[in-house]
Protein backbone atom coordinates (compact mmCIF):
# COMPACT_ATOMS: atom_id res chain seq x y z
CA UNK A 1 0.00 0.00 0.00
CA UNK A 2 2.63 2.30 -0.60
CA UNK A 3 2.16 5.32 -2.00
CA UNK A 4 4.44 7.33 -3.87
CA UNK A 5 6.11 10.17 -2.21
CA UNK A 6 4.92 12.89 -3.57
CA UNK A 7 1.11 11.56 -3.27
CA UNK A 8 1.65 11.06 0.18
CA UNK A 9 2.73 14.31 0.81
CA UNK A 10 -0.33 15.62 -1.64
CA UNK A 11 -2.59 13.04 0.75
CA UNK A 12 -1.13 14.43 4.30
CA UNK A 13 -1.38 18.36 3.28
CA UNK A 14 -5.41 17.60 2.21
CA UNK A 15 -6.18 15.50 5.33
CA UNK A 16 -4.77 18.61 7.73
CA UNK A 17 -6.83 20.82 5.87
CA UNK A 18 -10.13 18.67 6.05
CA UNK A 19 -9.48 17.92 9.62
CA UNK A 20 -8.92 22.01 10.82
CA UNK A 21 -11.98 22.51 8.76
CA UNK A 22 -14.16 20.19 10.14
CA UNK A 23 -12.69 21.03 14.00
CA UNK A 24 -13.46 24.29 13.45
CA UNK A 25 -17.05 23.65 13.45
CA UNK A 26 -18.88 25.61 16.45
CA UNK A 27 -20.66 23.04 18.52
CA UNK A 28 -24.06 24.15 17.91
CA UNK A 29 -23.58 23.35 14.39
CA UNK A 30 -22.08 19.91 14.46
CA UNK A 31 -25.09 18.93 16.68
CA UNK A 32 -27.61 20.42 13.79
CA UNK A 33 -25.54 18.43 11.54
CA UNK A 34 -25.71 15.40 13.47
CA UNK A 35 -29.21 15.11 14.08
CA UNK A 36 -29.94 15.48 10.50
CA UNK A 37 -27.52 12.92 9.18
CA UNK A 38 -28.58 10.61 11.96
CA UNK A 39 -32.41 11.44 10.26
CA UNK A 40 -31.40 10.42 6.91
CA UNK A 41 -29.17 7.62 7.77
CA UNK A 42 -32.28 5.77 9.46
CA UNK A 43 -34.82 7.02 7.23
CA UNK A 44 -32.05 5.35 3.92
CA UNK A 45 -31.23 2.64 6.01
CA UNK A 46 -34.41 0.55 8.46
CA UNK A 47 -31.65 -2.00 9.26
CA UNK A 48 -33.60 -4.95 11.50
CA UNK A 49 -33.51 -8.45 12.53
CA UNK A 50 -30.02 -9.10 14.16
CA UNK A 51 -28.40 -7.18 11.27
CA UNK A 52 -24.59 -6.37 12.83
CA UNK A 53 -23.67 -2.77 12.36
CA UNK A 54 -20.39 -1.76 12.64
CA UNK A 55 -19.45 1.87 13.43
CA UNK A 56 -16.63 3.83 15.54
CA UNK A 57 -16.45 6.04 18.46
CA UNK A 58 -16.24 9.62 17.19
CA UNK A 59 -12.63 11.38 17.27
CA UNK A 60 -11.49 15.14 15.85
CA UNK A 61 -15.45 15.79 15.35
CA UNK A 62 -16.87 13.19 13.38
CA UNK A 63 -20.35 12.52 12.80
CA UNK A 64 -21.46 10.54 16.13
CA UNK A 65 -22.74 7.59 15.12
CA UNK A 66 -23.71 6.39 18.54
CA UNK A 67 -27.76 7.32 18.13
CA UNK A 68 -28.50 5.77 14.63
CA UNK A 69 -26.79 2.92 16.60
CA UNK A 70 -29.05 3.22 19.60
CA UNK A 71 -31.78 3.06 17.05
CA UNK A 72 -30.82 0.19 15.56
CA UNK A 73 -30.79 -1.86 18.25
CA UNK A 74 -34.18 -0.93 19.28
CA UNK A 75 -35.68 -2.53 15.82
CA UNK A 76 -33.13 -5.12 16.66
CA UNK A 77 -29.87 -4.60 15.33
CA UNK A 78 -26.61 -5.43 16.86
CA UNK A 79 -23.41 -2.89 16.78
CA UNK A 80 -19.97 -3.31 16.90
CA UNK A 81 -16.87 -0.97 17.48
CA UNK A 82 -13.69 -1.92 15.25
CA UNK A 83 -10.12 -2.75 17.25
CA UNK A 84 -7.02 -2.14 16.07
CA UNK A 85 -5.24 -5.43 16.66
CA UNK A 86 -1.87 -4.59 15.21
CA UNK A 87 -0.24 -2.25 12.48
CA UNK A 88 -1.04 -3.05 8.95
CA UNK A 89 -3.51 -5.70 9.87
CA UNK A 90 -7.42 -5.74 9.15
CA UNK A 91 -9.70 -4.26 11.84
CA UNK A 92 -11.07 -6.47 14.25
CA UNK A 93 -14.83 -5.80 15.09
CA UNK A 94 -16.22 -6.67 18.80
CA UNK A 95 -19.67 -6.29 19.84
CA UNK A 96 -20.60 -3.49 21.91
CA UNK A 97 -23.51 -1.55 23.45
CA UNK A 98 -23.45 0.96 26.42
CA UNK A 99 -22.33 -0.64 29.60
CA UNK A 100 -19.72 -3.00 27.57
CA UNK A 101 -16.50 -3.28 29.76
CA UNK A 102 -13.81 -1.49 27.67
CA UNK A 103 -10.16 -0.55 27.92
CA UNK A 104 -8.32 2.36 25.92
CA UNK A 105 -6.92 1.54 22.29
CA UNK A 106 -5.44 3.46 19.60
CA UNK A 107 -5.74 7.09 19.86
CA UNK A 108 -7.21 6.50 23.47
CA UNK A 109 -10.59 5.14 21.78
CA UNK A 110 -13.11 2.54 23.62
CA UNK A 111 -11.89 -0.99 22.93
CA UNK A 112 -14.41 -3.48 24.04
CA UNK A 113 -13.50 -6.71 26.66
CA UNK A 114 -15.10 -9.67 26.89
CA UNK A 115 -17.40 -9.40 24.18
CA UNK A 116 -17.73 -11.85 20.82
CA UNK A 117 -15.94 -10.97 17.79
CA UNK A 118 -18.23 -10.54 15.33
CA UNK A 119 -18.39 -10.30 11.16
CA UNK A 120 -20.39 -6.78 10.47
CA UNK A 121 -22.77 -6.96 7.29
CA UNK A 122 -22.59 -3.43 7.48
CA UNK A 123 -19.88 -0.79 8.33
CA UNK A 124 -20.12 2.64 9.04
CA UNK A 125 -16.99 4.66 7.90
CA UNK A 126 -15.96 7.94 8.83
CA UNK A 127 -14.15 10.01 6.51
CA UNK A 128 -11.96 13.08 6.81
CA UNK A 129 -12.92 13.70 3.26
CA UNK A 130 -15.06 11.55 0.29
CA UNK A 131 -14.71 12.25 -3.58
CA UNK A 132 -16.73 12.18 -6.18
CA UNK A 133 -15.82 8.72 -7.46
CA UNK A 134 -17.33 7.28 -3.66
CA UNK A 135 -13.49 6.90 -2.50
CA UNK A 136 -12.52 7.72 1.55
CA UNK A 137 -9.53 9.52 2.46
CA UNK A 138 -8.80 8.33 6.04
CA UNK A 139 -6.43 8.98 8.54
CA UNK A 140 -3.48 7.23 6.35
CA UNK A 141 -3.24 3.74 8.31
CA UNK A 142 -4.97 2.01 5.47
CA UNK A 143 -7.08 -0.04 7.85
CA UNK A 144 -10.21 0.14 6.19
CA UNK A 145 -9.29 -0.94 3.06
CA UNK A 146 -7.43 -3.89 4.02
CA UNK A 147 -10.34 -4.95 5.81
CA UNK A 148 -12.87 -4.58 3.37
CA UNK A 149 -10.29 -6.76 0.91
CA UNK A 150 -10.20 -8.98 3.88
CA UNK A 151 -13.95 -9.75 4.63
CA UNK A 152 -15.85 -12.28 2.87
CA UNK A 153 -18.62 -11.73 2.11
CA UNK A 154 -17.64 -7.91 2.15
CA UNK A 155 -19.45 -5.81 4.57
CA UNK A 156 -21.73 -2.91 3.12
CA UNK A 157 -19.43 -0.31 3.72
CA UNK A 158 -21.61 3.31 4.30
CA UNK A 159 -19.82 6.49 4.07
CA UNK A 160 -21.08 9.33 6.99
CA UNK A 161 -19.95 12.41 7.40
CA UNK A 162 -20.40 16.18 6.61
CA UNK A 163 -20.41 17.80 3.53
CA UNK A 164 -17.41 20.04 3.94
CA UNK A 165 -15.43 16.72 3.86
CA UNK A 166 -16.42 16.69 0.10
CA UNK A 167 -13.35 17.47 -2.27
CA UNK A 168 -13.02 16.05 -5.94
CA UNK A 169 -10.45 13.10 -5.82
CA UNK A 170 -8.36 11.41 -3.26
CA UNK A 171 -6.16 10.23 -6.25
CA UNK A 172 -7.27 6.79 -5.58
CA UNK A 173 -4.36 4.25 -6.09
CA UNK A 174 -5.36 0.59 -6.87
CA UNK A 175 -5.52 -0.65 -3.25
CA UNK A 176 -7.90 1.59 -2.30
CA UNK A 177 -12.04 0.72 -1.84
CA UNK A 178 -14.76 2.64 -2.73
CA UNK A 179 -17.53 3.18 -0.09
CA UNK A 180 -20.84 1.57 -1.37
CA UNK A 181 -22.76 4.87 -0.34
CA UNK A 182 -22.36 8.02 1.18
CA UNK A 183 -24.35 9.80 3.15
CA UNK A 184 -24.17 13.37 4.62
CA UNK A 185 -26.42 15.76 6.41
CA UNK A 186 -27.57 16.99 2.85
CA UNK A 187 -28.13 13.72 1.01
CA UNK A 188 -27.86 10.01 0.00
CA UNK A 189 -25.74 8.63 -2.76
CA UNK A 190 -25.17 5.41 -4.04
CA UNK A 191 -21.19 4.90 -5.41
CA UNK A 192 -22.48 3.10 -8.93
CA UNK A 193 -19.89 2.73 -11.84
CA UNK A 194 -17.11 4.89 -10.31
CA UNK A 195 -19.21 7.81 -9.85
CA UNK A 196 -21.85 9.32 -6.61
CA UNK A 197 -25.39 8.58 -8.04
CA UNK A 198 -27.87 10.41 -5.52
CA UNK A 199 -30.34 7.66 -4.03
CA UNK A 200 -33.13 7.45 -2.26
CA UNK A 201 -34.31 5.15 0.68
CA UNK A 202 -35.36 3.11 2.54
CA UNK A 203 -32.67 0.78 1.05
CA UNK A 204 -33.28 -2.94 2.30
CA UNK A 205 -29.76 -4.60 3.34
CA UNK A 206 -29.34 -8.08 4.69
CA UNK A 207 -27.97 -10.50 6.85
CA UNK A 208 -24.56 -11.74 5.27
CA UNK A 209 -24.64 -15.80 4.74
Amino acid sequence: MALSPELAAWRRTRRTELLDRRMAVDAAQRRAWNTQLTDRLLHAFPVRDGLIVAAYWPFKGEFDPRFALHAWRQRGARSALPVVVAKATPLQFRLWWPGVRTSAGVYGLPVPEGVDVVRPDVVLMPPVGFDAQGYRLGYGGGYYDRTLAALSPRPVAIGVGFELSRIETIQPQAHDIAMDFVVTQDGLWRVDAGTLTPATGPIALARQA
